[in-house]
């Protein structure tokens, strides 16, 4: 018995494997996926290493003055090597700027501020971005005011009120007056963020039959914590370099912020740079472990919104 195949049934297809390529080829593969630099992206790689040097070099030169003796700042110049490091002059600058109790004042303040700052800013724009109330542009105009002003034209009435109501040389007062001052930037901030805000949650959460505390501290607050927390860092760093108003409202020795306390290094008829960069650098160290410590805060806050 013999057995008819049917012509017109198709063989089946036979499947061939591509043939793995190799390493040299994955290379070139690799090399030409890649975008090619071109001579724009290199001039401008070259200007922002440029401007990263330029940037970098002041805070080296006070890394090299910290650790000179005085004769060897005075023999070889600001910008050698030291020859000899003098590992005790951050130790005496400690000891006679009193910087632990300095630094413990500025950590106070800055805190201090942040918190009032940030509180008075975020109930200002929540009333004025999203409650909508009356005279709405007349109160952005006005805290646009109080960021403009000066702080040399506010000196002498501040002087005299603290002066009136107790609150000279003190922390507390020092430290409400700079929180009022900076929640002003804070508000005029905030209410652009919060004048976008999408109102379809604030009407279904009010359906829902939640408040205005409840609408604040569950839906607004949350969704708004990358500005407010680069808000944070940029108060901290500006309380903490302030130097005016402390001059003037903080003059006893146990009430002085850092910056205040370093100027005390500078005589009038005496000078010595390596004490001064010593103290320098002791100043700068704080504000640099406090970014790296917040810099995916910063990164994130300064990023939100970008990409959506």
């Amino acid at each position: 018995m013999t057995m008819t195949t049917n012509p017109t049934t198709p063989a089946p297809a036979r499947t061939t494997e591509p043939a793995p390529r190799s390493h040299a080829a994955r290379r070139t593969s690799r090399k030409g996926s890649g975008t090619r630099r071109t001579p724009g992206s290199y001039a401008v790689l070259a200007a922002v290493t440029v401007f990263v040097l330029a940037f970098l070099a002041p805070f080296a030169i006070i890394l090299l003055n910290s650790f000179k003796t005085s004769a060897d700042f005075r023999s070889h110049g600001s910008l050698s090597w030291p020859t000899e490091w003098n590992w005790s002059i951050i130790t005496d600058v400690w000891e006679r700027v009193d910087f632990t109790q300095k630094l413990l004042n500025s950590i106070q303040i800055s805190l201090g501020v942040v918190l009032i700052a940030v509180l008075f800013a975020l109930f200002n724009a929540y009333a004025i971005g999203i409650g909508r109330v009356r005279w709405r542009t007349a109160f952005l105009v006005f805290f646009l005011g109080v960021n403009v002003l000066p702080q040399e034209g506010l000196v002498y009435p501040i002087y005299y009120l603290f002066k009136e109501m107790g609150l000279y040389d003190g922390k507390l007062g020092y430290t409400i007056l700079v929180g009022i001052t900076y929640s002003a930037f804070g508000t005029y901030l905030l209410s652009s963020v919060f004048s976008s805000f999408p109102r379809e949650l604030i009407e279904a959460a009010s359906m829902d039959g939640a408040g205005r505390w409840t609408i604040l501290w569950r839906i607004v607050l949350p969704m708004s914590w990358p500005t407010l927390s680069v808000m944070c860092v940029f108060f901290f760093v500006w309380s903490w370099n302030e130097f005016l108003y402390p001059l003037v409202l903080l003059i006893s020795n146990d009430n002085q912020t850092v910056p205040l306390g370093l100027s005390v290094m500078q005589g009038q008829y005496t000078s010595d740079p390596t004490a001064m960069s010593a103290a320098a650098l002791l100043g700068v160290v704080p504000m640099i472990v406090f970014f790296l410590i917040f810099q995916r805060s910063l990164t994130r806050g300064m990023t939100a919104g970008a990409v959506k």
